[in-house]
């Protein structure tokens, strides 16, 4: 394990001889040094499964950046892990204000009948202590997904603050009630988006979604209405766990556990 780190620096280096024998000797293979790979050593790009990175190198293994925002301390921590994640998300909001990040962009995790998981970026749209709530289209691959194994996966990661939220739970839809009133309060185009769109299928070309989607754009409002393959799912969480980032690696996570009552959280405090 020391020999394979001690690869990583120095392959980040750029010591080309100490590469190849590494190569030679085995410690490393071919394919994952080539992705490593110095702009002085590009040629190597050429052979075999690496990749071309002759315009734009990674120098992936000498990246380095050291966290010294702040502190994760259970004596300054609510024992609620919603009202942590609601101050949070404010501070997430507050340090997003005038960039392109969205602060309630969440990381979506779900598993299919094969076992197979999947991840995608969704956006938060409500959250209280029932759970954590988006919209979508039933019929999508995470819908589908959620039908066949209602239990999720969520990650926050809010960069400038070097915060991260995980949360595990459980996924059920919310009431036909709450998607119609979110649904209404959307702009028109978004509607008719979720309208025409089949998404997550395959399609020849975009001509059709787009012939479609003038078509509802030119007709009555009357035309715009929820389709009930729309709607919001909601994750119960079983565990929030809250990540802050420290100096040299030793960052700080708290995970808020829900024992038997519903009510009832455990804090506890695990190793970075």
């Amino acid at each position: 394990m020391l020999t394979m780190y001690a690869s990583l620096h120095r392959i980040g280096e750029g010591d080309l001889r100490w590469k190849r024998k590494a190569i030679a000797r085995g410690r490393l293979s071919r394919k994952f040094v080539d992705v490593l790979m110095t702009e002085s050593d590009s040629s190597t790009t050429s052979r075999g499964n690496a990749i071309d990175q002759s315009h734009a190198p990674l120098h992936l293994a000498g990246r380095r950046f050291d966290y010294r925002r702040g502190g994760l301390v259970e004596a300054e921590t609510s024992d609620d892990p919603f009202e942590v994640f609601a101050t949070w998300l404010s501070d997430a909001i507050e340090a997003c204000e005038g960039t392109a990040e969205e602060p309630h962009a969440m990381s979506l995790a779900t598993v299919g009948v094969d076992g197979r998981p999947s991840i995608r970026t969704v956006l938060l749209k409500g959250f209280d202590r029932d759970g954590f709530v988006w919209f979508t289209n039933y019929e999508s691959r995470k819908g589908t997904e959620l039908a066949g194994s209602p239990h999720g996966a969520l990650n926050f990661r809010w960069g400038a603050l070097e915060r991260q939220v995980s949360v595990l739970g459980t996924v059920a839809r919310v009431p036909e009630a709450a998607s119609d009133e979110y649904f209404a309060l959307r702009p028109r185009g978004s509607q008719i988006g979720a309208i025409v769109s089949p998404q997550s299928q395959v399609l020849v070309s975009r001509e059709p979604l787009e012939l479609a989607a003038a078509e509802l754009e030119a007709g009555p409002d009357s035309a715009i209405v929820r389709p009930k393959h729309w709607g919001g799912f909601c994750l119960n969480p079983d565990t929030i766990e809250f990540w802050q980032g420290r100096s040299s690696r030793l960052h700080d996570r708290l995970r808020y556990r829900r024992v038997a009552s519903e009510s009832v959280w455990v804090r506890e405090r695990l190793a970075p």
